[in-house]
């Protein structure tokens, strides 16, 4: 068992299952550790702190800028270095089970870490930007009932390692590296039909100097911090892994390109914005108490009054730098006029530069809900925009794949009402922990 560290405030520590992945042949996989950690794990075995760290700077250009997963292509370290790096180390990548293109472009990945568990990312391609989709845990600490990554039982945070390792591997696929272009190997996907446009994966780290990469020209452009799992339940790891997406030097992704959403982790949310910077979202589903507390159950312990002056406080916020509020749309649930109206209100009263993203609910097997009308959803914007608060209805993505928000999840599983409700009792007791 983990427990997150002391966070000053009202907070309670969260005790989450917690294993550590091993690889089968005991190397130490280099994705994922800032400098000084990878200078340490040289002195380990056997450099001097000197060297190290000349090497660990050169280590870190080829993983991070350069994409090179083999030792042997990094030619400006000895070959006797190398050849001593690829004993016990790893430059690697999460597994690919299963990858899936949408009829929208979007992509969507099953990946495998090393101790066999299993999490999901998506890149969601758009005329001026490419936005990926990362996971923070396997399955989820929180329970809202909208969202089918909640019905999952909580298996264990990911390590830096497999944060990085989600960007490192859409950066492979989309051929994003100095040098690099993706290698498309067909992997048709039960009832599905082989073709050179779908379902292809790739193998990490390809490379062909025929390319025409340029910084500039990058697919991958903006990351969202929304996949499987609680951000700000995972703190420590989904900050240390966006510190090394952010490094100038490496990934060299800018914080304004970067979002972290939190379904209202109240107490770790002006840490957030002080130690990592990055923009906020904030999933807020609903108006009044009684129907938050139903679809968002974290609710029950930062209430909205709470999460609100949490987002009045947090670092950075500005009209430059909106604070997102995601609003999933529910037939007869949180949709009516007078919601709108009181989101408003709440915007107003508390002062908050922000725009509001309506989602129309996304279905998934065995789900309780139903997706608002287009005119209703259309009335709700309205209100909003009326009021001169941006208010844009997103456009579904992926649905097909179930890559759509709300419908990440790892494995395909039928629960019945009994153990949804079972399993959201037992999450909801590790928050009072």
């Amino acid at each position: 068992m983990q427990i997150i560290g002391h966070v000053p405030g009202p907070s309670d520590p969260l005790v989450v299952p917690r294993k550590t992945p091993q690889r089968p042949d005991g190397k130490t996989d280099l994705v994922g550790l800032d400098r000084p950690a990878i200078a340490a794990a040289l002195e380990a075995i056997g450099l001097d702190a000197k060297t190290a760290r000349m090497r660990s700077r050169q280590l870190w250009h080829w993983i991070y800028h350069r994409g090179a997963t083999d030792f042997g292509a990094m030619a400006n370290i000895a070959k006797d270095h190398r050849a001593l790096f690829a004993t016990h180390f790893v430059v690697g990548r999460p597994e690919v089970v299963t990858a899936q293109a949408s009829s929208d472009g979007t992509r969507k990945w099953l990946l495998r870490f090393a101790d066999g568990e299993e999490a999901e990312c998506v890149f969601i391609p758009d005329a001026t930007r490419g936005t990926l989709c990362v996971s923070s845990q396997v399955g989820c600490t929180l329970n809202c009932r909208f969202c089918h990554t909640g019905t999952m039982k909580l298996v264990r945070n990911l390590t830096p390692a497999e944060i990085v390792g989600q960007v490192m591997l859409a950066r492979d696929a989309l051929g994003e590296w100095p040098g690099a272009t993706p290698v498309p190997i067909v992997r048709p996907l039960a009832n599905d039909v082989a073709d050179d446009d779908d379902d292809d994966v790739w193998v990490p780290g390809a490379h062909n100097p025929g390319n025409n990469y340029t910084p500039e020209g990058r697919m991958l452009t903006n990351i969202v911090m929304m996949g499987m799992g609680e951000p700000l339940y995972n703190f420590d790891n989904v900050k240390a892994a966006l510190q090394i997406v952010m490094d100038g030097e490496g990934l060299g992704l800018s914080k304004r390109r970067i979002t972290l959403s939190t379904s209202g982790v109240v107490p770790m949310m002006v840490r957030a914005g002080n130690e990592i910077g990055v923009n906020l979202a904030v999933s807020l589903h609903a108006v009044t108490k009684e129907i938050r507390d139903e679809i968002v159950p974290l609710n029950r312990k930062y209430g909205i009054e709470q999460l609100l002056e949490a987002c009045a406080a947090y670092p950075g916020a500005n009209n430059a730098r909106r604070i997102t509020f995601e609003y999933v749309m529910l037939a007869g649930k949180n949709d009516s006029d007078e919601d709108a109206r009181e989101l408003v209100r709440l915007i107003r009263k508390y002062r908050l530069p922000a725009k509001v993203n309506l989602i129309p609910f996304n279905p998934w097997p065995g789900s309780f809900y139903e997706c608002s009308s287009n005119e209703r959803i259309k009335a709700f914007s309205d209100i909003i925009f009326k009021a001169g608060i941006s208010a844009p209805v997103r456009t579904p993505r992926g649905r097909d794949i179930m890559a759509a928000c709300g419908q990440l999840k790892s494995a395909s599983e039928k629960i019945s009402r009994a153990e949804l409700d079972k399993r959201a009792a037992e999450k909801e007791l590790s928050w009072t922990l």
